[in-house]
């Protein structure tokens, strides 16, 4: 049978990624920082045998060797899903708290199955728009083919440094692969804003992701007079985004690629919108109806072809993802 590492097991991608590989029949291990988050994912899959799913304490991913002991496995790992970032609340300074952990996160990972997973074909990498945006001066198309410009220097605008962050690991793992020639080849999935159900065993509305924080701003009137900017123009739905991970090892010809993965366009507007129409409910938590859209109208354009030919992704419609968002965020205590 085959068997896959999924790294930071307790994410809010890495969750859905989960039933999707038990659904397949993959053997699955998790990466989590502590046996209470551990427990809870297994505690969520009751009818799933140990062999099926368990899980391996990682604390610190950004830790020398932090990954060495998880990637040996007997029997041994044949794929590996990163989606493990650094952890932590204060960012005092870029480099170290920042810059530092984001890339040796990712290198370590793929420093450890060089070294200790031999029989590792192919590691998936998280990444994300952020490392194909260019804020300053958009293409009037973005696709794979785009990477972010930002510099060292500019990371150091606290503004850019997670969008720095994302580009400089992604960058690290490419060349990683080309310097060291492992046994593995890569691919990396880049998202923009990730909409969709939070899991509820591992979500309270303190440890929303940021993405859904947007969507639990309107159920709880934060924003009932006054639109909130839109900022990136760009959304997906995670079940898209967590199988496409699951895709990018089942099919050969995604190793060596990067895939953008993008639903569409979409604004601030188009979701009060559809909270407003199909939760009646919450209509006197939402601003105004006749609000202006923030929507550009020379807004950039997307190509996400490549995410649909290869990986044969079928995207999920902003009313699908909003709805089941808006429900699993009233479930929590929205």
């Amino acid at each position: 049978m085959v068997k896959v590492l999924l790294t930071g097991g307790s994410g809010f991608i890495a969750a859905h990624i989960i039933d999707i590989l038990l659904a397949r029949g993959f053997d699955t291990v998790v990466t989590v920082r502590s046996d209470e988050k551990g427990q809870r994912i297994l505690d969520a899959h009751p009818n799933t045998p140990k062999e099926k799913l368990s899980y391996v304490v990682v604390k610190d991913v950004a830790a020398d060797g932090a990954f060495d002991d998880a990637v040996k496995s007997n029997p041994p790992f044949d794929y590996v899903l990163h989606t493990a970032s650094p952890f932590h609340y204060n960012v005092q300074d870029p480099v170290k708290d920042f810059l530092d952990p984001a890339i040796k996160g990712t290198t370590g990972v793929l420093k450890a199955v060089k070294a200790y997973a031999p029989t590792v074909k192919r590691v998936v990498v998280t990444s994300s728009f952020a490392a194909i945006t260019n804020p300053k001066e958009h293409p009037k198309v973005y696709s794979e083919k785009n990477w972010n410009p930002v510099t060292w220097e500019d990371a150091m605008d606290r503004s850019q440094t997670y969008r720095a962050s994302k580009t400089f690991a992604e960058k690290a793992a490419w060349d990683f692969v080309e310097k060291e020639k492992p046994n593995f080849d890569i691919a990396t999935i880049n998202p923009p804003l990730v909409l969709g159900p939070v899991v509820h065993y591992l979500n309270s509305l303190d440890s929303i992701n940021t993405s859904n924080m947007r969507i639990a701003g309107f159920i709880r009137g934060e924003y009932k007079d006054k639109l909130p900017p839109t900022a990136t123009y760009l959304w997906v739905d995670v079940h898209d985004v967590a199988l496409a991970h699951v895709r990018a090892i089942e099919v050969d010809a995604a190793g060596g690629q990067r895939f953008f993965l993008t639903a569409g366009l979409y604004s601030t507007k188009d979701i009060a919108d559809i909270i407003r129409e199909s939760f009646p409910a919450l209509a006197d938590r939402l601003p105004p109806p006749d609000s202006p859209s923030d929507m550009p109208a020379d807004v950039y354009g997307y190509d996400n072809s490549k995410s649909i030919e290869v990986l044969g992704i079928k995207y999920h419609t902003l009313k699908e993802s909003v709805e089941e968002t808006v429900k699993s965020l009233l479930a929590v205590g929205a």
